[in-house]
C-alpha cells in the first residue's frame, strides 16, 4: 500500500451497480459473490446496505495487513464521510452494526489499550473446568427441554445453539435470576429487531452494576469494575453489550454450522469435532464482513484508491477461502484463519469461544447418540446478513430418551465429554446419516438476522435463566 494523491472521483455509472451483500439471494450463495469480487482486484466496492457503500477486502494477504496496520487505518467510526455528510440513512441497519460506540471494538491507540486490558485481564480468570462444567449443564438443560419428545424432532439452532451461549454469558456475568431473563430477553430481542429490547438489555445491565457495586462476586462485571483501569459505570456497561453481542450470535453460528458439518453424509468418520470447527472457522467464518476500518490518509490498493475516512470493510469469509492461500497453505498454521481477526483488535475471547464450541457440540451429541439431519447440508438456509454466516434453521432428528441432569452424570460417575482424540470411527446412525440506568441507545446493536430463540419474555412469568438455574438446582 502507498501513499497516493486523491484523485478525481468518477461518476458511478448507473449500469455498474456496486455488489449487494444482504438479501436472500446473497445468503443462499455468499461464495459467489465473493468470487465475483476477487475478479475486481484484493478489494472492490459493495453496498453492505440500501445506499450504504463500504470497499470490501476479500485478499487474505490484503486483509491482514490492514488488520495489522492501525498507523494507516483506524477504527473509530465517527471518521466515516458518507454518515457525517448525511449520504448514509439514520435507519439503515448499517448504522449500528457500524456507528461509533464507546467501546473497545471502536477505539484506537492508548483508549483501546486501556478498554482491551481490562477485557482481556477479566476474561483471563475464567476458569477453564468451570467453563466446561458449564457449558455441559446449560447443555444438559437445553436438550432436556426436547430430548424426550415423542416425535424426537428438533430445530437445534432455536433450541439449542442460540440459547446456549446466553445461559453461559449470563453466568459468567453473575446475573441473578430476574437480571439474567431480561438480559436474554433484551439481546434475544435485538436478534429479532424487537422493539424495546436495547432499553431492556440496558436496564438490565445497569441493574447488573448496581448489584455488583453492592455485593461484588467472582464475575466478569465485577472484575470489570474493579479493574485497575478504571472503568466509569456506562464503560463497563458497553463493555458487556460487546462481549454479549459480539460473542452470543457468532458463538450460536459457530455451534450450529460444526454441528452440521460433523452430522452431514460427507463428514469423514473418526474426525474430532475440533476439526468441525476449525473448518467452520476457515470456510464458514461466522463473523463474514465486519471490522471497519478508516484511512487516515488516501492509500492505494491494488491499483484503486482507499479515500481517507470511507469504510474499508475485512471480508473474513472471502479472505479465508482466498484461493491465493492455496499457493502456501502448508506454510500456514490451521490457526490462521481470520475468523478471530488479527493484529491490536483480534478478538480476546477466542480460546473461551473455542472451548465453549467444542464442549457445546460434543454435549449435544453425547445427550443425543443418534442425532441426525433431518436436510442435507447443502439444503439448509442462511441467514441473508452480510455480517453473520449462521444457518438460519437446523432440523435434526433423534431417538425420543431423558436426558440426566448435570447432578446425576456427576453422581452416576458418566463422562460426559469424549477424549481429545474424538469419537469413534463408527458415528452412531452409520449409514443413516442422510445425505439509574444507563441509556443503551449508543450501544452496539446486533441486526443480522438470525433464528428465534426460544425463550419466553421474563413478563409473562419465569424466563429462561430462572427456569434454567431452578433446573440446575433440582427445583
Amino acid at each position: 500500500m502507498q501513499h497516493h494523491a486523491p484523485p478525481k472521483t468518477p461518476a458511478r455509472c448507473p449500469a455498474h451497480r456496486n455488489v449487494p451483500l444482504f438479501g436472500p439471494e446473497f445468503g443462499a450463495d455468499p461464495q459467489r459473490h465473493y468470487d465475483q469480487l476477487r475478479r475486481m482486484g484484493p478489494s472492490a466496492p459493495v453496498d453492505i446496505a440500501p445506499d450504504v457503500e463500504v470497499e470490501l477486502v476479500t485478499s487474505y494477504d490484503a486483509a491482514l495487513s490492514i488488520l495489522q496496520n492501525p498507523a494507516w487505518f483506524a477504527r473509530d467510526s465517527r471518521l466515516w464521510n458518507a454518515l457525517n455528510e448525511g449520504r448514509v440513512p439514520r435507519d439503515s441497519p448499517a448504522v449500528p452494526m457500524m456507528g461509533h460506540r464507546p467501546n473497545a471494538l471502536f477505539a484506537d491507540g492508548a483508549a483501546h489499550a486501556r478498554l482491551r486490558q481490562a477485557i482481556t485481564d477479566s476474561l483471563a480468570t475464567i476458569e477453564e473446568i468451570r467453563l466446561v462444567r458449564l457449558v455441559q449443564r446449560s447443555a444438559d438443560y437445553l436438550v432436556s427441554r426436547f430430548a424426550d419428545e415423542p416425535h424426537g424432532r428438533a430445530e437445534l439452532m432455536a433450541d439449542y445453539a442460540q440459547p446456549l451461549p446466553l445461559l453461559v454469558f449470563s453466568d459468567l456475568f453473575g446475573c441473578p435470576p430476574e437480571i439474567g431473563d431480561h438480559v436474554i430477553a433484551g439481546i434475544s430481542g435485538i436478534f429479532e429487531g424487537a422493539p424495546g429490547a436495547d432499553e431492556e438489555l440496558g436496564g438490565a445491565l445497569s441493574d447488573l452494576i448496581a448489584l455488583k457495586h453492592l455485593r461484588p462476586g467472582a464475575d466478569l462485571t465485577t472484575r470489570l469494575l474493579n479493574h485497575s483501569a478504571r472503568l466509569s459505570d456506562e464503560e463497563v456497561l458497553h463493555q458487556l453489550v460487546t462481549l454479549l453481542s459480539g460473542g452470543t450470535l457468532p458463538l450460536a453460528a459457530t455451534i450450529g454450522t460444526s454441528t452440521a458439518l460433523y452430522l452431514d453424509a460427507d463428514w469423514p468418520a473418526g474426525l474430532p469435532v475440533e476439526d468441525a470447527i476449525m473448518r467452520t472457522l476457515w470456510h464458514y467464518a461466522p463473523i463474514a464482513n465486519y471490522a471497519a476500518h478508516y484511512p487516515r490518509r488516501d492509500v492505494e490498493l491494488g491499483g484503486r484508491t482507499l479515500r481517507a475516512g470511507d469504510p474499508v470493510l475485512i471480508s473474513f469469509a472471502g479472505a479465508n477461502t482466498d484461493p491465493k492461500l492455496t499457493e502456501h497453505r502448508e506454510q500456514l498454521s490451521a490457526k490462521s484463519h481470520l475468523a478471530f481477526g488479527a493484529g491490536p483488535h483480534a478478538c480476546p475471547a477466542k480460546d473461551p469461544a473455542f472451548l465453549i464450541a467444542v464442549h457445546a457440540v460434543e454435549s449435544l451429541l453425547n445427550r443425543l447418540p443418534d442425532v441426525m439431519m433431518a436436510a442435507c447440508l447443502d439444503e439448509l438456509g442462511w441467514a441473508p446478513t452480510p455480517w453473520i454466516r449462521s444457518p438460519a434453521s437446523l432440523p435434526v432428528r433423534f431417538t425420543p430418551r431423558t436426558v440426566p441432569s448435570a447432578t446425576e452424570r456427576e453422581v452416576s460417575g458418566a463422562r460426559t465429554v469424549p477424549g481429545r482424540s474424538g469419537f469413534p470411527a463408527e458415528r452412531p446412525g452409520g449409514s443413516g446419516f442422510p445425505a439509574g440506568r444507563v441509556d443503551l441507545a449508543s450501544a452496539p446493536r446486533v441486526t443480522a438476522s438470525a433464528p428465534r430463540v426460544s425463550a419466553s419474555a421474563p413478563h409473562h412469568g419465569k424466563g429462561l435463566f430462572s427456569r434454567f438455574l431452578a433446573w440446575a438446582r433440582g427445583n
